[in-house]
């Protein structure tokens, strides 16, 4: 059974969502995609409703449950880049050698996800977008685990975010078409769901180090979780390692779940364990976990706020906790 738990809106002055979060220098950052409202905001399938021009570096002074929040101001905008066409969706960001490196997923000029890499020189940026994009990338969110030194990306979202539209890394389609859950490369009923992608980074922290593998979800009897499973991968990727386990977790898409698998290995295959999160007030849920301080906490967004609106979201966090068993304990999505 689901638990309330006490969470905190953490920026009420603007709709940002899809909070990727780290530690870096004893102080937490978060690095969300900005929500704007215009006369374009009709909502669809294929995610057209989110207009989304820059992002902006929040950090936390103190506590996540209490601590101010600080807006360091927008750290890239789409017009800095060269290769830009719309829609800057969820960005992820790690250090290495003392500079920070941010991953974003942005459609070109011919409306294909493609990934960016921005470097700045300190955790709020600014950050300075290289010229091109990331050789062979597509799709969207995501998210860069630091494991033994080396930088692993997940990524993947289904419908707008286009990964349909891709068998073994190799387009098959365009993928600027068949954006819906009508699309003909989507697998149904009982066939395996597709899965998110893990990367290995080059050194440099620039490109693909090699080729994107799938990140396989299975039962308790290592059978592949079916396409009509309500616990299947959609998008929002995000993995963690605990007490020698990791952790991928993920969002469910149409079922508004947000989910868990458990693993030995960064490349799987993964386990299903269970729901961290129930449906919140809007369609989308996209989140990030770190531990703090002995504690682990949960950043998410809503649609509570701008009256359910899903393209206007606002960024969340709760206290997350785990049975003696290391089982997440599953949160009440929606508050009273």
């Amino acid at each position: 059974m689901a638990k309330k738990v006490v969470k905190r809106y953490l920026f009420p002055e603007d709709y940002m969502a899809d909070p990727s979060v780290h530690v870096f220098n004893g102080k937490i950052y978060i690095y969300p995609s900005h929500d704007w409202e215009d006369s374009t905001n009709v909502e669809d399938d294929s995610g057209d409703q989110y207009i989304m021009k820059d992002y902006h570096v929040l950090s936390i002074e103190g506590d996540p449950m209490d601590g101010k929040v600080v807006d360091h101001g927008c750290a890239l905008r789409q017009e800095d880049i060269a290769w830009h066409g719309r829609q800057l969706w969820d960005c992820d960001v790690q250090e290495k050698d003392g500079k920070y490196y941010m991953f974003f997923p942005m459609k070109d000029k011919n409306e294909v996800f493609r990934h960016g890499v921005a470097i700045a020189d300190n955790p709020a940026g600014p950050f300075i977008p290289q010229p091109e994009p990331v050789h062979g990338s597509y799709s969207i969110d995501m998210a860069i685990l630091k494991d033994e030194g080396e930088y692993y990306m997940y990524f993947g979202g289904l419908w707008g975010g286009q990964l349909q539209s891709y068998r073994d890394n190799v387009g098959i389609e365009d993928p600027a078409k068949n954006n819906t859950p009508d699309s003909p490369n989507l697998p149904h009923g009982d066939q395996p769901s597709l899965p998110s992608r893990v990367v290995k980074l080059s050194k440099d922290m620039l490109q693909f180090g090699e080729e994107p593998k799938p990140v396989v979800v299975v039962d308790e009897n290592g059978k592949p979780l079916a396409a009509d499973d309500p616990h299947r991968f959609f998008e929002a990727s995000w993995t963690f390692k605990k007490d020698g386990k990791y952790y991928f977790t993920y969002s469910t898409g149409d079922s508004h779940l947000l989910c868990y698998a458990v693993g030995d290995n960064i490349y799987g295959p993964f386990t299903y364990k269970g729901v961290i999160l129930t449906p919140v007030v809007g369609w989308t849920t996209h989140h990030s976990i770190i531990e703090w301080k002995g504690k682990w906490y949960l950043f998410h967004h809503d649609s509570a706020p701008s009256g359910g609106k899903s393209w206007l979201r606002s960024l969340k966090v709760c206290e997350l906790t785990f049975d003696a068993d290391g089982n997440i304990e599953t949160i009440e999505g929606i508050d009273e």
